[in-house]
């Protein structure tokens, strides 16, 4: 083997052990929450070393950035992805939340983590506070595109029903993590959110 090779050989196995992490990160970070999770457990789940880990990520805060971003690319990728294929821009979004039921621990990570980040001294405030306003933003800059083009109804408010939209599917998500171990029906967060949408959009 060249030296060459050699060395993008190395890269890879680096590459796909750091994936590892994230996705390992990912899970426990779901179901402990940020301040609960142990770097050692992580490193254990994946089988390597503490001082492996941190030769990846060396605080805990850059594991945390890492999975946040890892998340964002996944989602943002098939969305955008969507939308270049000509999908309507809350289409995109039912489509998105029908996709993130089939991924429950993806829902639990969001929900223990933005709930734990409304503490201002939580590494992940500032990547919330981001994040919910480029939503708010996008989704009331939709809207008000619908009300130009007569496709909104006129009692329809855009900053508001923008809040309401992300409020509802932070809602959904809270439910659908309640109830799918509780024995019953649980709620379809896609068919719910479409239904909101078909209620604000003009016929």
């Amino acid at each position: 083997m060249t030296d060459a090779a050699a060395v993008r050989r190395g890269y890879a196995k680096g590459r796909a052990k750091r994936e590892e992490l994230i996705e390992a990160a990912t899970r426990l970070f779901g179901e402990v929450g940020y301040h609960s999770a142990s770097l050692r457990e992580i490193s254990a789940r994946v089988g390597i070393s503490h001082p492996g880990l941190l030769h990846h990520f060396p605080t805990k805060e850059a594991l945390l950035e890492a999975v946040l971003e890892h998340r964002d690319e996944v989602d943002m990728a098939t969305f955008e992805a969507d939308l270049a294929a000509g999908g309507d821009y809350f289409a995109s979004l039912v489509r998105l939340v029908r996709r993130n039921a089939e991924r429950p621990g993806i829902v639990e990570l969001y929900c223990i983590l933005s709930a734990e980040a409304t503490a201002p001294d939580h590494p992940a405030h500032a990547y919330f506070q981001r994040r919910y306003r480029t939503v708010l933003d996008r989704s009331q800059a939709e809207l008000e595109q619908r009300a130009a083009e007569g496709r909104l109804r006129a009692d329809v408010d855009p900053e508001h029903t923008a809040r309401a939209l992300v409020a509802l599917m932070d809602g959904l998500q809270v439910q659908f993590l309640l109830e799918r171990d509780a024995g019953g029906p649980v709620v379809d967060m896609a068919e719910a959110l479409q239904t909101y949408v078909s209620l604000v959009l003009a016929p």
